[in-house]
């Protein structure tokens, strides 16, 4: 078989597959055979079958596939082996013409788009902003407001607010505001404004024992039907009521918030691990500069960008190819569209290209540790969506080897580690401008 390539240009070129009659009848004869003896045909024993009449049956598609088959394997072994860097996949030329059952001989040429070739040296004089958010004591003491109401307990108030439970009776109203004749009765139910409508929320702060409200359940509820029916204490058949109702207020509960003492100190952080309020606070601001560690690595991957697409320049890459390629691997097939969308493509595909190139440069290979570790990070954020924090190691280890056994979850991770890696080392390699900076300055960065 015979491979050969012709650039047209730097990123543009054509690769010829030329197959002659020895590169395929003896595995088109094998195939035959094959068939002969596994497809009983009416008058000959299996194996019997003459070879003219399996040529006559399955000839064309048999020829067909070991072409195919050879083809592909050919494009492959000639990429791999002569280190060609493509950028999408070999597409059939228009000048490719072959008629697999009059001809012998088949030419097949692909169009190739080519990945630029460029150079990306990094050093101390490449300089990128690095933004650390200062974390302020009001952030401080935000957060640990915030902790205070969540290891609070409800205690019995006597005025609600919109985080309050009421507990009380219901009764259904008929058009004149009175009590509905066989209308619905609820003798105990609870509600709490901050789970029903802006509409209807007003009306149940600020209440005391013993007063009514009148409010609207439907309303409440935003039509749900589940809602209503736990509401007034019916099936969700019976549900779809449309009344006013008169609630009376017979018990109020109100969130109390936590004391600051040693067991607040260990519900937030874990045990003993802050044994007064100084050293709490102190841990608070640590960890809310941890938490917006996070916010400051993003954004260095966005001045990142910015700045090496400057040092690189303008890359050539086969434009047209590209947009062809696109096309074709659209659902729509939509060349108006592809077009519409491809300088934004185009960028993406530019920075990719400059990644690739830090890794190759670096060395750069997610092992698994890398991937572990993050799996482990991953683990842990899940568990804190549901406020569980300061989880034994075990816990998070045996989550994260689970994570990682989950195709969805173990590309992501695979592909965040490789991520990882490289932004490390771009920030290892080159001047680092740092600058402290408010919540409020770095969000403005993103207003630009």
């Amino acid at each position: 078989m015979n491979v050969t390539l012709d650039k047209k240009d730097n990123v543009n070129a054509v690769l010829t597959v030329l197959l002659t009659p020895e590169d395929y009848l003896q595995d088109e004869k094998k195939e035959l055979l094959s068939i002969g003896q596994k497809h009983p045909m009416k008058g000959f024993r299996p194996g019997h079958v003459p070879m003219s009449l399996l040529k006559r049956q399955f000839g064309n598609e048999v020829r067909a596939q070991i072409v195919d088959r050879k083809i592909g394997r050919a494009i492959t072994d000639y990429i791999v082996n002569e280190k060609i860097d493509i950028l999408g996949e070999p597409m059939v030329s228009g000048e490719t013409k072959v008629d697999l059952t009059k001809d012998t001989d088949f030419e097949f040429k692909f169009d190739l788009g080519l990945a630029p070739e460029f150079e990306l040296k990094l050093d101390k004089r490449v300089k990128i902003p690095y933004y650390k958010i200062k974390v302020t004591d009001e952030m401080v003491a935000d957060q640990n407001a915030s902790y205070l109401k969540r290891f609070g307990k409800q205690v019995p108030g006597e005025i609600s607010a919109e985080d309050s439970l009421l507990k009380g009776s219901m009764v259904e109203l008929d058009e004149n505001g009175e009590p509905k004749e066989g209308g619905i009765t609820v003798e105990r139910t609870i509600i709490s404004p901050t789970y029903i409508s802006k509409e209807e929320k007003s009306k149940f702060v600020g209440k005391k024992l013993g007063e009514d409200i009148v409010f609207n359940p439907n309303v409440a509820a935003n039509g749900n039907l589940t809602e209503l029916a736990a509401m007034l204490n019916v099936d969700k058949s019976a549900a779809d009521v449309k009344s006013d109702f008169r609630f009376h207020v017979e018990e109020i509960m109100v969130n109390q918030d936590a004391e600051m003492n040693q067991e607040l100190f260990d519900n937030v952080l874990g045990k003993d691990v802050a044994k007064s309020e100084e050293e709490y606070r102190e841990k608070l601001r640590e960890m809310l500069s941890k938490q917006l560690l996070n916010d400051s690595n993003y954004r260095f991957t966005v001045d990142a960008e910015r700045v090496l697409k400057k040092k690189v320049g303008q890359l050539e890459l086969p434009d047209e190819f590209l947009k062809r390629f696109l096309a074709t691997r659209s659902k729509e097939n939509d060349a108006q569209k592809v077009e519409e969308q491809y300088p934004q493509t185009r960028e993406q595909l530019v920075w990719q290209l400059i990644k690739e190139k830090v890794a190759h440069n670096y060395d750069i290979k997610v092992e698994n540790e890398d991937k572990l570790r993050l799996a482990r990070f991953y683990a842990a954020q899940q568990f804190a969506q549901y406020g569980m924090t300061n989880l034994p190691d075990d816990v998070i280890e045996k989550y994260a080897h689970e994570l990682l056994e989950k195709r969805e979850y173990s590309e992501e991770i695979q592909n965040r580690a490789y991520e990882d890696k490289v932004f490390a080392s771009i920030k290892e390699n080159v001047g680092i401008d740092e600058k402290e900076v408010s919540v409020e300055e770095f969000n403005k960065l993103f207003e630009k």
